[in-house]
């Protein structure tokens, strides 16, 4: 079951994070906005990256919940 948190934690963190750069870049450089988080929340472009903070965040803690329950099954 631990493994299963992690690789859903692992996933939801890839989409936020890669939402978040998406959503950084396509204000920064180019004036527009693009993905789908523009949609549910109006972020300044700085709050972008925070958002990638928390999709990494997101993305160690799926990996480290599922390394646990590795080592917990292969003892």
């Amino acid at each position: 079951m631990r493994t299963t948190i992690g690789y859903t934690l692992e996933s939801i963190g890839y989409v936020i994070g890669a939402q978040g750069v998406v959503g950084f870049a396509s204000r920064t450089f180019f004036g527009t906005e693009w993905g789908w988080l523009h949609k549910v929340v109006d972020f300044p472009s700085a709050a972008y990256l925070g958002v990638v903070a928390v999709g990494l965040a997101l993305v160690a803690g799926g990996v480290r919940t599922r390394k646990a329950a590795e080592r917990v099954r292969s003892r």
